[in-house]
This record gives structure tokens, C-alpha cells and sequence, in this order.
């Protein structure tokens, strides 16, 4: 039987790559609806890395913001989307966008 590990240290292992929590959270998403739901619903909306999982964004943003408990991660995969200039055609790059839900208890994040 091999040794049991910690979740979190499953997480670590999957990536294969440490991130330090300035590297997992890259901007904020400031937005009419992301605000709307900051209010409403206590839920923050993030663009991470596209190698972070659920329990490394969980603990770069208790991490990166004091007094802040996460209370549920969820994540989504956005594809880029086709873009043209004059005769070229390319792409928007694909990435990854992070809703974090905090606990009641704790206070919200304030961005300005």
C-alpha cells in the first residue's frame, strides 16, 4: 500500500509546477456583472493561469487578500475566439476564468 498524501499535496503533484499566488491570480475581472454579483452573492470573478487547479487558486487568493475565507472555487475553460485584421485571420488566445465565492463571515475584496 503507498502512503496516503494530503489533497493539497495531490494538486501540487498533478500540475507539476509550483506557482507562487502572484503567478496563479492575474487580474482581477471588474465588470457590470461581476460587480452585480460581488454585491448580491459575495462571488469575485478572476483570470488565473491556465495550469492552476481549484485548490491552488483557492489558497493563492486567502493568501493574496487578508481576512478572506473561499468558501467554493468554480471554474471555466474560455476558448479564444476568431479574430480578423484587413486580409490576416488569427486568433484570440484561450484562458482560464476563476469564480471564487467567499464565506459569509468574511469581508469582501475591494479592488479601488
Amino acid at each position: 500500500m503507498a502512503a496516503e498524501t494530503s489533497p493539497q499535496k495531490q494538486a501540487e503533484t498533478k500540475s507539476g509546477v509550483q506557482l507562487e499566488p502572484h503567478q496563479i491570480i492575474l487580474r482581477p475581472l471588474v465588470t457590470e456583472k461581476g460587480m452585480h454579483r460581488a454585491t448580491r452573492n459575495n462571488q469575485y470573478a478572476f483570470e488565473v493561469n491556465p495550469l492552476a487547479n481549484k485548490i491552488d487558486i483557492r489558497n493563492a487568493i486567502e493568501q493574496l487578500f487578508e481576512d478572506v475565507k473561499v468558501r467554493k472555487v468554480r471554474i471555466q475553460n474560455r476558448r479564444g475566439k476568431p479574430r480578423r485584421y484587413r486580409f490576416r485571420y488569427g486568433c484570440t488566445k484561450s484562458w482560464k476564468k476563476a469564480l471564487v465565492t467567499l464565506d459569509p463571515e468574511s469581508k469582501g475584496i475591494d479592488f479601488f
